[in-house]
């Protein structure tokens, strides 16, 4: 077995440490969640902290972990008898994110289960990873239906397993840390406040603390035991710190004045729920108990907030994690007093609505002077002597769409965009499984194994089943689709109002992508040439980035966008065989710039109905005078058009219809 990296060895990342620790002194603090770049020793930390934890008490032979002081009546490898117990190191286990459903839960023998009524169950990592820690790397890029598992895991501190009315359950309480990558993508909101604390880790920009990385990197690699024993005396220190830690932590107080600090904190940060304030009430008895104090101070209030608040207090995927320290500290002060809590009940403080700091707009760019700039000629370029390009403008409001799918069956990732062939959802069929049987469709099995009864000798009221009776149950949920915006950045649509709507069209759009789990990019065109802003990606909140520091001006390159687009869909289809596309194109519909622009964007969409790409076209076309120019390209693209206006939800209910039956 490979020697851990020692966690004392881990230079700097002090708040990922802390959050570690804390919830090695108190489990029910409820996880850590580290987000940050690749390369800052997130997994490393973490793979060393179970070295630190104490042994933990078992049943012998117990495959659940009892505890011997209060076992689990339920446990399918009990009931268990009174005894001494063995002890046994803590564990981690680690979720892939490509796990099944049954490694996580466990899985029944059903065939064994149906023919001889017995549960013969095979336990999953929930069960592993009892009493101990569970460590998703990537858990952003979980699977939903594993994401769900998790989240009943964790509510309930149990596991269940149901086959075919054959139910198996058992405790599964865990430490769930996850790390993962921000630019690959969010996590849903119900699994992000399931973690206790969040830290945001970066590596160091100091040359000093660079160099320290990589010395001990380089030395543990080349001796790793030799490395680990210069680090035993500190490993040992911080291991009885833990153990002392814990002892101290049912002594620790938490007074009034605290309480009224975390649940004022709470208030004026406008986070949703109660468990944020259950959380840091937890953590600051913690840290008391990690300092060796039996009072909860103002301090340990403070540096509960700044680990427990602001994974919580997002409203979307494109709002920054973090707090304004300013208005904590002017929370903390002004409840810093029993008396002083009780004459001012206004968990806000003067002004109220959250302290969310105004952002820092300042006067549109471009728009001194005269005011809002012209409108742009048709040939694409800006009148009255302007220059070529505008800086960017920002998006408007966002507003609410309803899903734009693609039509057909797919066989792609989960999600909740197109309809899918997929291991959840309503039970469509049934066929012969190939490989391991996952989903039993026991109406199909019964009729399969129902007419060879006599043959195989059946003498009871039970059913002979054999392995070529078994039938998997197909089944039809959701997929994620790549949506990949095709964006029209040319001086055509640079009047600034327009730009400002379009932008907050594909920022909605967005937002849509992220509920439904997709994978977006995007393609803009403007002067002369197509760029890929964004290649294909699960970061939502990065194609936001990109899309508000978007300038606009030049002719209309209508065919390079296009052919760009056509060229990332063909490389991502390589990659990703079975995560199927729906491009929206967002434009006016003009095409300028070079010979027979018209002709030669014809030709380029024209690829894509051959190819049968699904695709909406957003018409941006605004004005008294309407050229249609947008329709057309739909037409070619064998897609379907729809206005900036229609493409809200209250307006958009026939779309999805009429891309269907354009593309039928």
């Amino acid at each position: 077995m490979t020697t851990p990296f020692p966690f004392t060895a881990v230079v700097g990342q002090d708040d990922l440490r802390l959050a570690l620790l804390l919830n090695a002194v108190s489990p029910a603090v409820g996880g850590v969640l580290v987000r940050g770049e690749k390369g800052t020793a997130k997994s490393t930390a973490v793979r060393a902290l179970s070295a630190l934890l104490p042994e933990v008490d078992v049943v012998p032979g117990c495959r659940f972990s009892c505890d011997p002081a209060k076992p689990d009546p339920a446990c399918p490898d009990g009931p268990h008898e009174d005894g001494p117990g063995g002890a046994r190191p803590s564990r981690m286990v680690e979720l892939p994110v490509g796990a099944s459903e049954d490694r996580l839960v466990g899985a029944l023998d059903i065939e064994r289960a149906l023919a001889e009524g017995v549960k013969a169950f095979e336990p999953g990592l929930l069960a592993d990873a009892h009493r101990g820690i569970l460590y998703v790397d990537e858990v952003n890029l979980l699977h939903d239906h594993l994401v769900d598992l998790l989240l009943d895991a964790a509510a309930m501190g149990a596991s269940y397993v149901e086959r075919e009315g054959v139910s198996v359950r058992h405790a599964s309480k865990f430490l769930l840390v996850g790390t993962m990558n921000p630019e690959e993508g969010e996590l849903r909101p119900q699994l992000l406040d399931r973690f206790g604390l969040t830290v945001e880790v970066a590596a160091s920009r100091e040359p000093d603390q660079r160099v320290e990385v990589v010395r001990r990197r380089l030395a543990y690699d080349d001796d790793p035991d030799g490395f680990a024993g210069r680090w035993a005396d500190e490993e040992a220190g911080v291991r009885q710190r833990i153990v002392a830690a814990r002892r101290l932590l049912p002594s620790v107080r938490l007074g009034d004045g605290a309480l009224r600090q975390i649940a004022a904190t709470c208030a004026a940060f406008e986070v949703d729920g109660m468990r944020a304030d259950i959380v840091m009430a937890r953590t600051a008895t913690a840290l008391a108990a990690w300092a060796g104090r039996t009072e909860v101070l103002a301090e340990d209030v403070r540096q509960a907030a700044l680990l427990a608040l602001p994974h919580r207090r997002r409203r979307n995927p494109f709002d920054a994690p973090g707090l304004d320290e300013d208005k904590l500290d002017e929370t903390l002060e002004e409840f810093s007093g029993e008396d002083e809590a009780e004459d001012d009940p206004d968990p806000d403080g003067p002004g109220g609505g959250g302290g969310q700091p105004a952002p820092d707009d300042g006067p549109a760019q471009g728009d001194s002077g005269s005011g809002a700039r012209p409108e742009a000629g048709e040939d694409g370029e800006p009148q009255a002597g302007g220059a070529g390009e505008q800086s960017a403008v920002r998006a408007s409001e966002p507003f609410r769409t309803k899903v734009l799918s693609v039509p057909g069956l797919g066989e792609g990732a989960a999600g909740r965009r197109s309809r899918a062939r997929t291991e959840h959802g309503r039970t469509t069929g049934a066929r012969r499984p190939r490989g391991a049987l996952t989903k039993l469709h026991l109406a199909a099995t019964v009729q399969a194994a129902a007419p060879h009864q006599r043959a195989r000798g059946r003498s009871g009221p039970g059913l002979v089943v054999r392995r070529d009776d078994l039938r998997q149950a197909t089944r039809e949920g959701r997929e994620g689709n790549l949506v990949l915006f095709v964006v029209d950045a040319s001086g055509s649509m640079a009047a600034r109002q327009r730009m400002s709507a379009v932008k907050g069209a594909v920022l909605s759009l967005l937002l849509d992508a992220y509920q439904r789990r997709d994978k977006v990019g995007l393609v803009t065109f403007r002067g002369s040439a197509a760029d890929v802003a964004l290649p294909p990606t699960s970061s939502v909140d990065a194609a936001a980035a990109r899309l508000e520091t978007l300038p606009t001006g030049g002719r209309t390159p209508l065919a390079a966008g296009l052919l760009k687009a056509h060229d990332v869909l063909r490389v991502e289809r390589l990659r990703d065989p079975a995560r199927r596309a729906l491009m929206v194109v967002v434009t006016d519909g003009r095409a300028t710039g070079g010979p027979e622009p018209v002709a030669l964007a014809g030709r380029a969409a024209r690829l894509f109905a051959a190819g049968s790409v699904a695709s909406v076209v957003v018409d941006c076309e605004s004005g008294p005078v309407r050229l249609g120019l947008a329709g057309r390209l739909a037409g070619e693209l064998g897609g379907t058009a729809v206005t900036l206006d229609e493409l809200r939800a209250d307006a958009i209910a026939g779309l999805v219809k009429d891309v269907q039956r354009r593309a039928a």
